[in-house]
């Protein structure tokens, strides 16, 4: 994996600085340690900080094709390249390396943005067509590798971490209104838009073109259900063996690296059937690596240790402490830049910086498979809900969500608290956004906290009606699980999982991670299964759990889903990051950066400091304020991009005049 940006001049030719280019690199160098190269003309410059993982030796970027008319910066992986490779060799195109970036760039030349439906991968790059004077730049399907992009003095300018894009001083740095409500609902901007003023991220599965000086982006892939009649007629057996066969060839591809490639391993279904598939079937000392928590409750380590002694993996686990995940947050807003609700992205960043420890690149993880599959409570409780509002009377209303949160039920008041809870909205069926707004509506309590400056800037805007205007015109002809699974895979899926939560924390520490259950051929399949075997009944992802019967110990494939969590007041409030929390959250640090009223941020603090047991809104409202505070702190008001410059490794410069093209 690597980071990739540039800088292209619109709409005639101009000078490139050489050292603003090195400045973006340099601010990626995380990305990509190993060696770093950049070409520019007098039209565009082209930066890569490159990981090496595919053809160690002669894979350096940027890559031309056979004239040096076409150029490619790329970050990510196509996972099918051999196979595309001969088809291109069939047709007379000649090679210099044996990298897929290569591959990439010449099935362009061969298809121009038609060549996206045929790669398997996970990507963000960018082509210079010389001749033509057009900058084409895409993003993979799901948005697994980020893409920003700006337009500023006639120039469009990329990166993969918008750092990068702030290394240019022309381009200003100021928090965005909308963006702030946006995570303060969703927990995420939604797709195109930053925590950034004017800085935006090329949506997943679009590819954007700039052409004349017009720049033009369009969609060419989105995430593939259908209506009812058009759905699958298979039986369940049948659908978990087809997958069985997808997800196997899904971690073969995923395994072809010049690198070893090891294995997330929490003990859950999806990170326990990508690790025994990889055991089983092609490396049987595969390295696994696992978070432990110090509360029980967030805690896992059992069924880690019942499956790495199960499968005979080569284990390695860290203790994720409270003071730990404390301390470590503000370097997680570093590379997250944007800010958090919850603080879970933390411990992923710890497990990443021990993989890097071990000697390892590239890791499989689990990650998409409770999207793909229905495994999200979300899921269940909406399919609960529409029952409660079809049957009033019925007397399994409270049963039914007892059978999704039975700890909870143990306990009279939370069960009251809860029914009532999930009995809100039930007359608005109806509504395309049925299964999430009970859940948004209860995240936007926090913006109670909000500013009456940030207020008076956010005005009039709805985020729910902005996502309404998004949805794709078969959107209602889908049954409602498949509704539901849209959602959460267009907003929280891209947006957060896959970015604050994976890609950036992993590559953090020099680390690829490579999502099987993500593989197209995967999705696309289970778009066409009907939504009564994806949740049979209660049960979550019945199909999947089919495909992992025979290869999976029966306590592990009927285990509860234990969703993943990190403790907040416990790492926030007390030990060595109290001390940044109480300075942060001051009332003259509130008031200097104005994003929050100073009253109702202390007596959260207060509260907080003086309760056993905070409530789930007010835990959420203080990671959300203090990671905002701390993002201010880091980029609007300490960013330095002039003392950023550090000469990359291996810098290799190509330097092309207009005259000579």
């Amino acid at each position: 994996m690597c980071g990739i940006a540039g800088i292209c001049h619109m709409h005639s030719a101009g000078p490139v600085s050489l050292k603003t280019l090195q400045n973006m690199t340099a601010l990626l160098r995380h990305r990509g340690p190993d060696e770093a190269g950049i070409y520019f003309d007098d039209w565009v410059g082209l930066a890569h900080a490159r990981l090496s993982i595919i053809d160690l030796s002669s894979g350096i970027q940027p890559i031309h094709n056979e004239d040096e008319t076409m150029w490619i910066v790329y970050n990510g992986e196509t996972y099918n390249y051999p196979e595309l490779k001969e088809e291109l060799l069939r047709k007379g195109h000649r090679f210099y390396t044996t990298s897929d970036t290569e591959v990439v760039l010449h099935l362009y030349e061969e298809k121009g943005a038609a060549c996206l439906k045929d790669l398997n991968g996970q990507f963000a790059f960018a082509i210079w067509n010389a001749k033509k004077k057009e900058l084409f730049l895409t993003r993979d399907r799901v948005g697994i590798r980020p893409l920003h992009y700006t337009i500023k003095n006639d120039l469009l300018i990329f990166s993969s971490e918008i750092k990068s894009i702030f290394a240019c001083n022309e381009v200003s740095r100021d928090v965005d209104p909308i963006g702030m409500d946006q995570i303060f609902t969703f927990w995420t901007t939604l797709p195109g838009r930053t925590a950034f003023k004017n800085i935006c991220e090329l949506q997943p599965g679009h590819y954007l073109m700039l052409s004349g000086g017009q720049v033009t982006v369009k969609r060419y892939w989105d995430i593939p259900f259908c209506p009812r009649w058009e759905q699958l007629n298979m039986a369940p057996d049948d659908i978990g063996g087809k997958i069985g066969e997808l997800l196997l060839d899904a971690v073969r591809i995923r395994l072809r690296a010049d690198v070893p490639v090891g294995t997330y391993l929490s003990g859950g279904l999806d990170s326990s059937g990508v690790t025994a598939l990889v055991a089983k079937n092609f490396d049987r000392d595969v390295k696994t690596f696992g978070i432990r928590f110090e509360e029980d409750a967030f805690d896992e380590g059992t069924y880690q240790n019942q499956m790495a002694s199960f499968l005979k993996t080569n284990h390695s686990e860290i203790l994720a402490t409270n003071e730990k995940i404390g301390t470590s947050l503000p370097e997680v807003i570093r590379h997250t830049e944007k800010p958090l609700l919850r603080i879970a992205a933390v411990p992923l960043y710890l497990l990443s910086r021990e993989v890097r420890d071990s000697s390892l690149k590239v890791i499989l993880t689990g990650e998409g498979a409770d999207e793909i599959f229905g495994g999200y409570n979300i899921f269940r409780e909406a399919k609960v809900r529409r029952f409660w509002a079809k049957e009033p009377d019925s007397r399994c209303r409270a049963e039914l969500i007892g059978r999704l949160y039975p700890y909870i039920f143990n306990d009279p008041r939370l069960k009251r608290s809860l029914e009532s809870f999930f009995a809100r909205g039930l007359k608005q069926t109806n509504d395309p956004l049925f299964s999430h707004m009970i859940r948004w509506a209860n995240t936007s309590k926090i913006k109670r906290f909000f500013s009456q400056d940030l207020k008076a800037a956010i005005g009039s805007y709805s985020g729910y009606d902005e996502v309404k205007q998004r949805l794709p015109g078969s959107y209602d002809k889908w049954d409602y699980l498949c509704q539901a699974q849209y959602l959460e895979t267009e907003i929280f899926l891209s947006n957060y999982l896959l970015s604050s939560q994976g890609d950036r924390v992993a590559m953090a520490h020099s680390v690829e991670i490579r999502l099987p259950y993500l593989d197209p051929r995967v999705m696309e399949f289970m778009g066409r299964i009907p939504a009564k075997y994806k949740i049979f009944g209660l049960n979550e992802k019945y199909i999947l759990k089919k495909s992992f019967n025979g290869i999976l110990p029966k306590d592990i494939v009927k285990r509860a889903k234990h969703p993943y969590r990190a403790p907040i007041t416990q790492s926030l409030l007390k030990g060595k990051a109290a001390e940044y929390t109480r300075e942060m959250l001051s009332e003259r640090a509130v008031k200097n950066v104005g994003l929050f009223d100073t009253k109702k941020v202390t007596n959260l603090l207060r509260k907080l400091n003086t309760s056993d047991t905070a409530g789930e809104t007010d835990s959420m409202a203080c990671v959300g304020i203090l990671s905002s505070q701390i993002l201010n702190h880091q980029f609007i008001d300490n960013f330095r991009p002039k003392n950023s410059h550090i000469d990359p490794p291996q810098l290799i410069v190509n330097r092309v005049s207009q005259a000579q093209k």
